[in-house]
């Protein structure tokens, strides 16, 4: 009797043709806390003004599966100086089979930083405790509108420029 599992013939129900996206894993790629006014910053008045920037990549580590590495950069600087500066390289691994590029470039660039973002703002909000400040709560993003206003830009873009050469 063969074994159905490991055999190289398609399955009768259709189930080896099926879109089908997983999280295999997530992970803290790189994470920095930089404190360089302490202790003296600990007896400032003033409110940091907190600056946050986000940066979507992707990889391709192997068949089927994709890396996606959510960076945010959080720098808090006062009239006095920088309060604290703190890097987060977030990672996760998904496992992706039979979905159209269509599909998956705003799986990638969209959906997947989504699904990574509660856990960075956790590691972030923890790194910034633990560097004897207030836990930094960020605010949900939508990686969805980032994503279509992203790709309308590059449209316009691309409609502003020269088709060819005559």
């Amino acid at each position: 009797m063969a074994d159905e599992a490991t055999s190289n013939e398609p399955l009768a129900n259709g189930a080896d043709t099926q879109p089908t996206i997983g999280l295999i894993t997530q992970y803290v790629k790189d994470l920095s806390f930089e404190n360089p006014n302490s202790p003296a910053v600990y007896q400032w008045q003033d409110q940091p003004e907190i600056d946050v920037q986000f940066n979507i990549g992707t990889d391709k580590p192997g068949e089927d599966v994709f890396e996606v590495i959510l960076k945010v950069e959080v720098k808090a600087k006062t009239a006095q100086g920088a309060a604290f500066a703190a890097d987060l390289t977030y990672g996760g691994l998904f496992a992706v089979r039979n979905i159209s590029d269509e599909q998956l470039h705003p799986f990638l660039f969209a959906e997947a930083p989504r699904l990574l973002f509660p856990f960075a703002r956790r590691v972030l909000a923890d790194a910034v405790r633990d560097g004897g400040f207030a836990p930094l709560v960020l605010d949900p993003i939508d990686f969805n509108g980032l994503y279509l206003q992203q790709m309308q830009t590059q449209a316009a873009q691309q409609g502003e420029q020269p088709a060819g050469h005559a």
